[in-house]
């Protein structure tokens, strides 16, 4: 199903409730969460504090125990495939299927959502040429570094042209020149009215980055908003996002 491009609600996720338990764990623990249409937003957590596990019920990889998930207005648990459509999902180890070439497996990735040929075609041209990757084209993904890969899978998450991008500590292993293309490719995403959301453990990237910042810890989310209303918060005026970020987690206040 090719992604539709019609809506222009005010948000582009709306997560209330959201709550999975693994036995006598919980993941996740009745977590309210806004993401606004057009905005590159934060989510940080300490390890286990569930972060890729709210990721992965938002792009229905997981299924929660209780809660709604609405992506760009698209109930995701009635009509899960429909809100598919619009999300595009990379987590922190590039998928690739490495015998494929990066045209063979952007056709591959536009076919299955069903993305016009001529449309694929030129999209996938684009999108290669803007991570460096039109001279290796035609070479297979298995000769590729970790850095190349990750720009092969992003390229994949974006042939579709999702609504929402998703994307789970996606500077890892990159070099300063891959990532620093990442974070421009994330920015200008936005500047053209889409919506990211990351996951990161290096907080100079969200401080700089981010628009607002979610900071979640023993499943909850424990604050959000701008760095300003963040130390507002915390308590902590002019303080770095560092400062303030461990602040929330020690001392988890009500958002």
């Amino acid at each position: 199903m090719a992604a539709e491009q019609t809506w222009d609600g005010p948000n582009a996720l709306v997560v209330r409730g959201l709550t999975k338990t693994y036995g006598a764990k919980t993941a996740v623990d009745q977590l309210d969460l806004t993401v606004r249409q057009g905005e590159l937003y934060a989510l940080l957590g300490p390890n286990g504090a569930g972060k890729t596990t709210t990721l992965r019920m938002v792009t229905g990889l997981l299924k929660p125990n209780s809660g709604s998930i609405a992506v760009c207005g698209v109930d995701a648990l009635a009509t899960p495939a429909k809100a598919k459509a619009l999300v595009a999902w990379l987590p922190d180890e590039p998928m690739l299927y490495d015998k494929l070439t990066p045209l063979e497996y952007l056709d591959f990735v536009a076919g299955l959502w069903s993305v016009p040929g001529k449309v694929a075609k030129a999209r996938a041209e684009e999108i290669l040429k803007a991570f460096d990757l039109w001279d290796q084209r035609n070479k297979p993904c298995e000769g590729f570094s970790r850095g190349m890969k990750q720009k092969a899978a992003l390229a994949g998450a974006l042939i579709h042209d999702p609504k929402l991008l998703i994307l789970d500590e996606p500077l890892t292993g990159l070099d300063a020149s891959m990532a620093r293309l990442i974070k421009d490719m994330l920015q200008q995403r936005v500047r053209d009215g889409g919506t990211v959301i990351l996951t990161t453990h290096i907080l100079e990237v969200a401080e700089r980055l981010a628009d607002r910042i979610g900071v979640i810890a023993s499943g909850k989310l424990t604050a959000q908003g701008t760095l300003d209303e963040l130390r507002a918060v915390a308590g902590k005026d002019n303080s770095t996002l560092e400062d303030v970020f461990l602040k929330l987690i020690d001392e988890p206040i009500a958002p």
